[in-house]
Formats: structure tokens, sequence, C-alpha cells
């Protein structure tokens, strides 16, 4: 069972009638999120294996997970939304257990997003279940 935010994304998401409404809400997402510290976009945060430029900085407390992320491309700013919806608040030792893409096909980003986007939103799942894993 997803988190009761990413629950939320779902149901949105079975609520717009189009790729093109659920593709700017995923935008909206981005636009709502709150920067990243630019001191914090620095080699170590960023994720290799993304088109756009991406950052993911984890925040572990009381041995749950959370991360800040950004990114210079929008839609990509909203996939890290996701996947914060997704992650956060999750004990570490749950974080790999996540079958992230399962939870994402949900949302039908699988079948709408480009091979490049989708390459990217692989690599960030990674990096974060490699931050989780290291902080376990």
């Amino acid at each position: 069972m997803a988190s009761p935010a990413f629950e939320d994304i779902a149901a949105t998401f079975d609520f717009l009638d189009d790729w093109e409404e659920r593709y700017r809400h995923v935008i909206e997402m981005g636009k709502d999120m709150p920067p990243m510290d630019p001191a914090l976009q620095v080699p170590a945060t960023k994720v290799e294996g993304c088109a756009s430029q991406v950052w993911i900085m984890p925040r572990i407390e009381s041995g749950r997970f959370d991360f800040q992320g950004d990114s210079d491309a929008m839609i990509v700013r909203g996939l890290i939304a996701i996947l914060h919806a997704l992650y956060a608040g999750l004990p570490l030792e749950q974080v790999a257990r996540v079958d992230a893409h399962a939870e994402l096909a949900r949302l039908g980003l699988d079948e709408h997003l480009s091979s490049q986007r989708s390459n990217g939103l692989r690599a960030m799942v990674e990096r974060i279940r490699q931050l989780s894993g290291a902080a376990a």
C-alpha cells in the first residue's frame, strides 16, 4: 500500500480525463515543490542517468527516509514530487521494498513519458534506494 500522499496523487490522476491534464498536474506539483538550496546542488547529490539536471539530498530522521530534490526541468520537478509522496516518511528498511515501477504504472507514467524521462525516473528511484540503503 502506498502512502496517503501517493494515494491522493493516484486519485487525482484517476479523476483527470486525459494525459495532457495529468501532465499539467505533474508540472504544477513541480512548481509547488519547495526549491532546493543551490548550495546542495553539487556533484555528490546529482543523479546520473537523467537527461535533465537532477539533485537528490537525503534527510534521515529517527530511522525514516525523506529527501529534498530539484531539477532544471519543471516536469522532472513534478516527478520528484511524486517520488517524494511515494517514499517520504518510510522506515529505511521499507524503501527498497517499494515496487516503484508498479506504483508509478498506476499513474500511467510508464506509458506517457519519453524513453529519456523514463530512464531518468528509473535513475532517481535507484538513487533513492541507494541513499536509503546506505543510511540503513
